[in-house]
């Protein structure tokens, strides 16, 4: 039986896990992740000190992209020492409420982790196709008044993901945006351009995942297809019409704003950009 790995943040009870019945540990994140990243690959892992009326000690609760790994992992390790004295229970969630339903985009950080955990770090490449300064385009940042006047950098990105084996390209568009920060110098311009661009490239490349679907198969094999519903009028624009986006489409800038979890903790300032292929001018 195939089992369908999207690049969006896993949801539905079969892939979280419930462990409790642990011990206080100073390291006790780290050995749970120790312990069950062997079963797959995790989405995320938290500890929490049990409330008041359960008495002392910890739970945790865990999230696999897969629920077969999921699975194997509640057999194995439920009613097990692990790494501490006494046994723990581990139990598939059967209940979640509130936003389980919702379907996020997973941050690009979490995207690569998950390509290069099922196709390998040479089973996928990307590459930006335009990355265009559009700043002030949409007239926001037209003089209002001295006491109103805010500024900010906007940068289009389109980027390109190919997973070569399998005959499969997508492509995804996206809006990063900065303020400038205390003035208007040009310290502050740089480092608001940076943080546009790199939030922009984030975006596209999460952008262009949502369109690829893995098929992780019994025998652990992985299928990849492109899922033509997530397609956008974009999509079918040639690589020299995406680069003139602006000028050949009239395109509202407000469509490529996503809404995606993206952390600006996990983009440096001084990296990230020298590792893509850029556009020549």
């Amino acid at each position: 039986m195939a089992e369908l790995v999207e690049f969006r943040v896993p949801t539905g009870s079969a892939r979280t896990l419930l462990v409790w019945g642990l011990e206080p540990d100073p390291s006790l994140e780290h050995s749970l992740f120790s312990v069950f990243s062997k079963f797959g690959l995790l989405y995320s892992l938290r500890a929490h000190r049990n409330a008041a009326v359960a008495g002392p000690g910890f739970y945790a609760v865990i999230k696999f992209y897969s629920a077969a790994d999921a699975s194997r992992a509640q057999h194995a390790c439920n009613g097990q020492r692990l790494f501490q004295k006494s046994p723990v229970k581990v139990c598939v969630c059967t209940k979640q409420k509130g936003f389980q339903q919702q379907v996020l985009a997973l941050s690009s950080t979490k995207c690569q982790e998950l390509a290069n955990h099922y196709l390998g770090f040479h089973g996928w490449s990307s590459r930006i196709i335009t990355l265009q300064n559009v700043s002030g385009l949409d007239g926001e940042n037209k003089e209002l008044g001295k006491a109103s006047q805010r500024q900010s950098v906007k940068f289009l990105c389109a980027v390109e993901v190919t997973v070569p084996s399998h005959g499969v390209c997508s492509r995804g568009v996206a809006l990063g945006e900065a303020d400038v920060e205390d003035g208007e110098g040009p310290l502050e311009f740089l480092t608001a351009t940076r943080r546009a661009q790199k939030l922009a490239v984030g975006k596209a490349l999460s952008s262009s995942f949502q369109k690829i679907l893995l098929v992780v198969l019994e025998n652990g094999k992985v299928a990849v297809e492109y899922n033509s519903c997530q397609e956008e009028p974009t999509d079918l624009l040639t690589e020299e019409e995406l680069k003139g986006l602006i000028e050949v489409n009239e395109l509202s800038l407000e469509q490529f704003d996503l809404d995606e979890e993206e952390v600006l903790s996990d983009l440096s300032l001084e990296e990230e950009l020298s590792s893509w292929e850029m556009p020549s001018n």
